[in-house]
């Protein structure tokens, strides 16, 4: 089995079903212990400093693995500069695989799509379907995780975070993966509430200040701990969610139709719209990265939403700043009165 870069969530059946293994850059990156430098090599070989943290990331975090040799990247549903950095990994010798979110969820172009990127792998229709009931029983153990979450108040904001994000590429191993999640869940399940007034980070709480944490996942993963510090928690990440593939459907097509991350913002603020009432959000906060177009879709959001919103922007992975920090418990504060 060889490694298969990813650039963002794709239809990782098909890859599994090629006997290859996804392995998500954005992963390998933001958990490096040199992140920072990273993202300093990809400026030393030339990307310009107002571009994208994570996409200077995912440059550098490619290359320092000699066993990726190919890269599924998304050309349309994700980052817009992935198509200059498809080219500087093409230049170092890197196989480029595009795969394309049609705009409107389209699922006849979805379809195709999928059959060129089954076509590119050398696998099959059935090898993916039977990949398909495989990967949907570990995506199960990630929403009880969320449900745990929410509902449960057992587990924490970056825990959530973590087992959520990592639904990606099942960190190259699901079987390995279901286990670790079922051990968690198992503990998780043993814990006080974490919404009843119980010790949280070493502190008293009287009422837990619920939030939502929308677009893509923080480049500074510090921000829930920070937040928890201050009597709220985080019991609903978006984007993270979404590549779990959080509602059962036999049909692969359908199911990254429904994935909303790719495709128009309305979709997504739907979705969101609908899990803060299911959850009682007390609050937003919506993340933004530097120098992406999706800044732009904070506007949106805001005339569509009926909930305070926090916007945070962030740039490189040097731990949250001292601004975000303030504008953090300002809002926090507001919130509890």
């Amino acid at each position: 089995m060889g490694k298969i870069g990813l650039t963002t969530t794709v239809p990782v059946e098909v890859i599994y079903a090629a006997g290859e293994t996804p392995i998500d850059l954005n992963n390998i990156f933001i958990t490096a212990s040199d992140a920072m430098k990273r993202v300093e090599d990809a400026e030393l070989a030339g990307f310009p400093r107002n571009v994208c943290g994570w996409i200077k990331g995912l440059y550098s975090s490619a290359l320092q693995d000699p066993e990726i040799r190919r890269i599924v990247a998304v050309t349309q549903g994700d980052c817009s500069n992935t198509h200059a950095l498809m080219e500087t990994w093409e230049v170092e010798g890197i196989d480029i695989i595009p795969f394309a979110f049609p705009y409107d969820g389209d699922p006849d172009m979805l379809r195709l799509q999928m059959d060129k990127l089954i076509t590119a792998l050398g696998a099959t229709w059935e090898g993916v379907k039977e990949q398909k009931r495989r990967l949907d029983q570990v995506r199960a153990l990630a929403w009880e995780i969320d449900r745990l979450t929410w509902e449960d108040n057992r587990i924490r904001g970056f825990e959530n975070h973590l087992y959520q994000v990592s639904c990606s590429d099942f960190n190259g191993d699901p079987e390995r993966f279901a286990r670790e999640m079922e051990e968690f869940i198992a503990e998780a399940r043993q814990r006080e509430s974490l919404a009843e007034g119980n010790l949280f980070q070493g502190r008293k709480k009287t009422r837990e200040v619920r939030l939502g944490f929308i677009g893509v996942p923080p480049i500074f993963p510090e921000i829930y701990d920070f937040i928890e510090e201050h009597g709220a928690r985080i019991v609903f990440n978006e984007v993270q969610r979404q590549f779990s593939m959080p509602f059962p459907t036999e049909d692969i097509v359908e199911q990254y139709r429904r994935y909303t991350y790719p495709y128009q913002v309305f979709q997504r603020i739907e979705d969101i719209r609908n899990e803060a009432e299911r959850r009682q959000l007390d609050g937003i906060i919506h993340y933004t990265q530097s120098f992406c177009y999706r800044q732009i879709e904070d506007l949106i959001i805001r005339k569509k939403l009926d909930y305070p919103i926090l916007t945070l922007e962030g740039e490189n992975p040097t731990g949250l700043d001292a601004r975000s920090k303030m504008r953090i418990e300002s809002f926090l504060s507001m919130l509890k009165e």
